[in-house]
């Protein structure tokens, strides 16, 4: 009996610490695949935030092109456009051109003439045209840098979720690796446990009835005891 209970408790303690060192190193790749994925969100974030200026001052470019383009409604056009006729690098340029011309008419006479009139009147016209299209190229330049910048969070953000998916089907399979794991060696447990009960009840029952192979001496002192106690 002694032997028969040592041999079926120790069936049961391995299949008991196989089941739990299954269920650990599941665990644990589980435990490092999580922190694959919060570390690779992490520097995602940390990615976003950095070109997070480049891609709102793009974003603020694009719509300040289609302001002076006409793209957007008439009010927002016009606004656009007396914000540069009204600005400072406007209004010195302009001064400083007239102020140009005038000392130069004053030298040379002709400082009441026509030719001195005309040029004052298309000066300012032509100095606005020039600006309007220098500032459209400068938002451009902002466009384009925005432009980068939102491509680079987009290609950052389709790695990131590669990666993510990656070590999220890599928990998948530990932790279907450990259940697969702990089930096997609790099926061993108890295959084993039953082969050794065949054997132990065919070698029991073989004697009787004119069969080889001897009684097991647990399974005798059992039938023993029973017997005195008939």
């Amino acid at each position: 009996m002694w032997a028969a209970t040592a041999t079926i408790g120790s069936a049961v303690i391995g299949g008991v610490m196989q089941s739990k060192a299954a269920s650990s190193a599941a665990n644990a790749q589980t435990k490092s695949a999580k922190m694959g994925i919060d570390e690779q969100r992490r520097q995602f974030d940390a990615v976003q935030a950095l070109l997070s200026p480049y891609a709102t001052a793009g974003t603020q470019a694009l719509q300040g092109q289609l302001d002076i383009a006409g793209l957007g409604t008439p009010e927002a056009q016009q606004a656009a456009l007396q914000a540069i006729e009204q600005g400072p690098e406007f209004q010195a340029l302009a001064q400083q051109g007239e102020n140009a011309m005038l000392q130069n008419a004053s030298a040379t006479g002709g400082l009441r003439g026509g030719n001195t009139q005309g040029a004052l009147a298309q000066f300012r016209p032509a100095l606005l045209s020039g600006l309007i299209n220098q500032q459209y190229g400068r938002l451009g330049g902002l466009t384009a840098i925005g432009q980068n910048a939102a491509a680079g969070v987009g290609n950052a953000g389709m790695q990131t979720g590669a990666n993510v998916s990656n070590l999220m089907q890599q928990q998948g399979a530990a932790q279907a690796g450990g259940a697969l794991a702990s089930g096997q060696a609790w099926g061993n447990t108890l295959g084993s446990i039953g082969q050794y009960a065949g054997g132990v009840a065919s070698g029991a029952f073989a004697s009787p009835f004119g069969g080889g192979g001897g009684t097991d001496p647990a399974i005798a002192n059992m039938m023993s005891g029973w017997g005195n106690g008939f």
